[in-house]
């Protein structure tokens, strides 16, 4: 049985002050992303931001991963490098963002469309944001692991959509990544039984074709197998009785993204 966490009051207030510098974080990016930017304006943006606000950038050198967020472009499911490219109307870019501060962590991933997209593109962004929150419903003490994986599954394939198996969420604490791990599929009733104090980071990643996936050569960015797009929404929770807490937040990019 791998050891699992609980934390102290304390400790999640500290997990929630460096999960909410990840949600400004995405706000300051959601404010610039537009056609013509870089994405590598964003990650510059977004490291200037952490550090001036009292954090550092949890993903900058993590496991030799060279940049402070994962900016994955339309059919790239996780750990993009942000780099020249520049952002055109119809683009998805799904951002993800980790900070370190007072010893704890916060993580948290959006999905934004660029300009207009397609129809199934919203779609298939409005369907893995609906798994998040299907998710987290079911991340309460008492539940088990595989209740939060049924959730997101069930929804997303009800929809005709593809729940990436090869990459998981997890707990999130002094390390970045802990145990346990969070699979967006599962049965209901298995797996490790929710505790009070537990934190882990949900985060469903969900394909607008198949499921499969491919590992780039760069040894980080993972893609999709068709070549359709891909989008990945992500908050910290932490589980509590009756219903969960979730430490990180989407309402600085709905601020912004409501005035465009």
């Amino acid at each position: 049985m791998p050891k699992i966490n609980l934390r102290s009051a304390e400790e999640i207030e500290l997990i929630r002050e460096s999960s909410l510098l990840v949600s400004k974080t995405h706000g300051e990016i959601a404010k610039v992303i537009r056609p013509g930017i870089q994405t590598i304006e964003l990650d510059k943006l977004a490291e200037t931001f952490i550090r001036d606000n009292g954090g550092v950038p949890a993903f900058l050198n993590y496991g030799g991963f060279p940049y402070s967020l994962c900016i994955s472009m339309n059919n790239q499911v996780v750990h993009g490098f942000p780099g020249k490219y520049k952002l055109k109307e119809g683009d998805l870019i799904s951002v993800d963002c980790g900070v370190l501060m007072n010893k704890y962590y916060g993580d948290s991933a959006y999905t934004f469309a660029v300009g207009e997209v397609s129809e199934s593109t919203k779609k298939l962004m409005q369907v893995t944001k609906e798994c998040l929150e299907l998710g987290i419903e079911k991340a309460v003490v008492g539940m088990r692991i595989g209740d939060i994986g049924y959730a997101v599954q069930e929804h997303a394939e009800r929809h005709g959509f593809g729940v990436v198996k090869e990459l998981v969420g997890h707990g999130v604490g002094t390390h970045l990544h802990e145990k346990p791990e969070v699979p967006n599929y599962g049965k209901r009733g298995s797996g490790i039984k929710l505790e009070e104090g537990m934190v882990i980071a949900i985060e469903p990643m969900i394909n607008g074709g198949r499921a499969g996936v491919k590992f780039w050569d760069d040894g980080w960015t993972v893609s999709t197998v068709d070549g359709k797009p891909s989008a990945h929404y992500e908050h910290t929770v932490a589980i509590r009785k009756g219903k969960a807490d979730v430490l990180s937040t989407f309402s600085y990019i709905e601020e912004v993204l409501n005035k465009k």
